[in-house]
């Protein structure tokens, strides 16, 4: 398994800004937006890619992913 494979990504409907919202709330805010899902999760894999590149390039830590437990927890604590 890649390292990048272990992060959340979020792809999501705004109806504010009509298109398609894709996050990765463990390394960056933001992301990347367009009209078609599976583009816009295409791109939000790649940018995931980049990043945790970019951390082990400049030899820093990469943040704990969210998953399981883990996820649930936080989630629960948003709700």
């Amino acid at each position: 398994m890649n390292p990048e494979s272990r992060y959340l990504k979020i792809v999501e409907w705004s109806d504010e800004d009509a298109c398609f919202i894709g996050s990765c709330p463990e390394l960056f805010y933001g992301g990347c937006h367009g009209e078609d899902e599976r583009q816009v999760f295409d791109q939000l894999c790649a940018i995931v890619k980049e990043t945790v590149e970019l951390y082990e390039r400049d030899g820093k830590p990469l943040p704990k992913p969210l998953s399981g437990k883990d996820l649930v927890n936080c989630l629960q604590k948003i709700a």
